[in-house]
């Protein structure tokens, strides 16, 4: 589109979001970081409350990411609408 500009394919808000959406998966992964028994927490294992917790930080995480990208779409909505031209009749 003429007079449009054009954002990159990569925005740093789509990076973010990226490892918003990674951390998660990684941190349930890696499974060695969490196997094992203390501290315990209210007589739970470490290795069942650290699961658990990563539930609601998950969605945390998600609606960031959900919130960066809506915002990241916006801006190239904004952004390719062409300015109005100036014209020299006037």
């Amino acid at each position: 589109m003429p007079g449009a500009r054009q954002l990159p394919a990569v925005t740093p808000a789509r990076v973010i979001a990226g490892i918003c959406l990674l951390l998660p998966v990684v941190a349930m992964l890696w499974v060695s970081s969490y196997a094992k028994a203390t501290p315990e927490l209210g007589g739970m294992p470490f290795f069942y409350w650290y699961q658990l917790a990563w539930v609601p930080l998950s969605a945390v995480f998600t609606v960031g990411a959900y919130l960066l990208l809506r915002r990241d779409e916006q801006a190239r909505r904004a952004a390719s609408v062409p300015a109005p031209r100036k014209d020299a009749s006037a």
